[in-house]
C-alpha cells in the first residue's frame, strides 16, 4: 500500500515541475535569427547599414529600421516582402540584394530531397519571420 502511495506522488511531482522547466526554455526568435544569418552583414546587426562586408559592395545598404518613417508611418509589409522575395526585381536597377526567395527555395530543395514538403509555404514562412522581425526593429 505504501508504495502505491509513492506512485502517486510522482504524476503530481512531474506536473509542478513542468512550468518550472518550461519557464527556463529560452524562446527563438526566427526572425531575428533569420536577419542574422543573411541580412546583418550587409545591413548590421542592428538593421542600420554598415554590416561587415558594406565596403564590398556598390550601394550602401538601406537603413532597415528607418522602412515606417519613410514609407508615412505605415509599414510597408508588402514591399518589403517582395524585395526579400525578388519580385520586382527591375526596380532595383543592379539589384545587390541577393533575391531571398530563390536562395531559400533552392536550400529547402536541398535539405528535403526525398522527402515531401510544400516549397511555397517553406519559403513564405521565411520570408515572414523576417518581414516581422523588421517591422520589430522600426524606429519610433
Amino acid at each position: 500500500m505504501r508504495t502505491a502511495s509513492k506512485t502517486c506522488w510522482i504524476p503530481l511531482l512531474m506536473a509542478l515541475a513542468l512550468p518550472a522547466v518550461a519557464a527556463t526554455q529560452t524562446k527563438i526568435d526566427f526572425g531575428k535569427a533569420e536577419f542574422e544569418a543573411n541580412c546583418a552583414a550587409c545591413h548590421g546587426v542592428s538593421g542600420k547599414g554598415g554590416g561587415p562586408i558594406t565596403e564590398l559592395l556598390k550601394r550602401s545598404p538601406s537603413d532597415l529600421t528607418t522602412l515606417q518613417k519613410r514609407n508615412a508611418g505605415i509599414f510597408p509589409m508588402a514591399r518589403v516582402y517582395d524585395t526579400i522575395d525578388g519580385v520586382g526585381v527591375a526596380e532595383h536597377g543592379t539589384r545587390d540584394m541577393p533575391i531571398w526567395g530563390r536562395d531559400y527555395s533552392v536550400k529547402a530543395a536541398e535539405y528535403y530531397l526525398d522527402v515531401p514538403y510544400n516549397q511555397e509555404a517553406y519559403v513564405r514562412a521565411r520570408i515572414l519571420s523576417l518581414v516581422e522581425y523588421l517591422s520589430r526593429i522600426q524606429a519610433k
